[in-house]
């Protein structure tokens, strides 16, 4: 598994641990202490409820179709996961999508020629208040987990987001414990100086005392053995839905 940029240290982190002393102020060489999980294609699966696409060549991310380009997509993430992004709607050749290259609640189109058709029956659900993530595959129960959720002034943010990365640490002493699942979605409430960037993440901790509490940046944070769960369970572009 390859090393990553200093950007999926920052990326996962921003959000994720601000009670520990000092896991709301990652250092760059924590980059080093991260891998890709290793994430076999998946065969096609038409009668999944959820559509994706996986981009297989650099494209636009437009407004609109045919409109003005708001980012470029590239066949792998930031963090050198492949692309995969979920299908919100088919138009003419154009798919709308969710990427976390766009602000939250804000999708985008991309040309549907250079991706490749598939759908993931898993989606995550989280309850903000009862502090509580649910894996369903349709309308069947996979997993309850329970996590920390953003404190008050950094709550994690509402909204409709997707999976785009499954993360493995390389360090025992790790603020994100074994593993991280990297999220499109973005904490808009950034502390003043912050250091990183916004992306958020579920993941888990040392801090298991803080499971079940509003104790973080942002971030979910999971037990090792329900991280580790997820993992398995979880596919690229599934939906993450959470509520207050």
């Amino acid at each position: 598994m390859r090393s990553l940029t200093p950007t999926l240290a920052v990326a996962v982190a921003l959000a994720g641990c601000g009670s520990a002393p000092r896991a709301d102020r990652p250092e760059p060489s924590r980059a080093r202490h991260f891998a890709v999980a290793d994430e076999r294609p998946r065969p096609v699966a038409p009668e999944g409820r959820w559509p994706t696409a996986r981009v297989l060549r650099p494209t636009a991310l437009r407004a609109r179709p045919g409109g003005p380009r708001v980012a470029r997509l590239r066949p792998r993430t930031e963090f050198g996961s492949p692309k995969v992004v979920p299908v919100l709607r088919r138009r003419d050749g154009w798919l709308r999508i969710l990427a976390p290259e766009r602000p939250n609640g804000r999708p985008a189109w991309i040309r549907e020629a250079g991706t490749r058709p598939g759908a993931v029956d898993v989606s995550l659900h989280v309850d903000r208040s009862a502090r509580r993530l649910t894996v369903r595959r349709g309308g069947r129960v996979l997993r309850r987990v329970r996590v920390a959720v953003g404190r008050p002034g950094t709550e994690t943010p509402t909204g409709r987001f997707a999976v785009t990365d499954k993360l493995r640490t390389r360090r025992p002493d790790s603020p994100y414990g074994c593993c991280a699942i990297a999220l499109s979605g973005h904490q808009p409430k950034l502390l003043p100086g912050w250091p990183g960037g916004d992306r958020l993440a579920v993941h888990a901790t040392p801090q298991v005392s803080s499971i079940g509490t509003a104790a973080s940046l942002g971030c979910l944070r999971a037990t090792t053995r329900d991280l580790r769960a997820l993992m398995r369970i979880v596919p690229l572009g599934a939906r993450v839905f959470v509520v207050s």
